[in-house]
């Protein structure tokens, strides 16, 4: 499936990030998101780190008369809502969608959508990335009277649990490294990280797209220059790749691409895994 994560500082209160298109089955088959009494809903809130299509469309999917907390850089909320019909699906009541805008490098509380503390705070960082494929020429037209910020175009968001200290790093579109990439993941007990593709050439090589792994603002694993290499260092505990695309040769578990990636101390992320830190 499509990649989607939640996550939860008290197994009660339950966070989204993405909102994939398999979202229905991905709530289904994990029990403590599913209603505990009539019209409930265990997810909170709900982050958008871009707004390519395998983050955002299944916003629209999900139950069309439950309120939702959607927090989004001002970027991705406006891509979201801007002249797109659909939208109007979560439109059935004034109120419905509440837009909480995520301000890059500033650590915040995350409150529960009644406003007490759900025991999490989130801090969102630029991460290089592109525009969503789908609003390319729109926002290429409009560029001389919209506004256009591309820090806001792709974060990575690192979660907090005031009363452990445990951090989740969250990136899982990374187009190179930069800085800011590094400071979200520093000291961090688990990462999250774009796992998209192992080689640049993969989807031009299997004549898939005429397209590298840089071309979609997406760092390759492999390599002496991929992230599995340059990331040697990195401390924290567990380090799982993500959002992995089906050219991807990791996923096979008797591959080489996949003992290379376990020898370095890395998971590679499947459907339905659990982490628990």
């Amino acid at each position: 499936m499509q990649e989607s994560v939640c996550l939860s500082a008290d197994d009660d209160a339950w966070v989204l990030i993405n909102a994939s298109p398999d979202i229905h089955s991905q709530i289904e088959s994990f029990a403590p998101l599913h209603p505990r009494r009539r019209r409930d809903s265990p997810m909170q809130a709900i982050f958008l780190t871009n707004g390519d299509l395998d983050h955002c469309l299944g916003l629209l999917s999900l139950r069309e008369n439950q309120p939702l907390v959607v927090y989004a850089t001002e970027m991705v909320r406006r891509g979201f809502t801007e002249d797109n019909v659909l939208y109007r699906t979560l439109e059935r009541f004034p109120g419905q969608v509440t837009w909480r805008t995520l301000k890059l490098g500033l650590e915040e509380t995350v409150p529960r959508a009644d406003g007490r503390p759900c025991g999490l705070t989130v801090k969102a960082v630029a991460v290089p990335g592109k525009p969503p494929l789908h609003l390319e020429a729109h926002w290429e037209r409009d560029a001389e009277v919209m506004p256009f910020n591309a820090e806001e175009l792709n974060v990575g968001l690192r979660f907090r649990q005031p009363s452990t200290q445990r951090t989740l790093a969250y990136l899982s579109a990374v187009g190179r490294l930069t800085p800011a990439v590094h400071e979200a993941m520093d000291g961090a007990d688990c990462v999250l990280f774009d796992g998209t593709f192992w080689s640049s050439d993969e989807l031009s090589a299997q004549r898939v797209m005429d397209k590298s792994a840089e071309d979609l603002a997406h760092w390759p694993v492999g390599g002496q220059e991929g992230s599995l290499s340059v990331l040697a260092e990195l401390s924290a505990s567990r380090r799982l790749f993500i959002h992995i695309n089906n050219t991807n040769p990791m996923l096979r578990e008797d591959s080489p691409e996949r003992k290379t990636v376990e020898a370095a101390g890395w998971e590679v992320a499947y459907d339905g895994m659990e982490i628990r830190l």
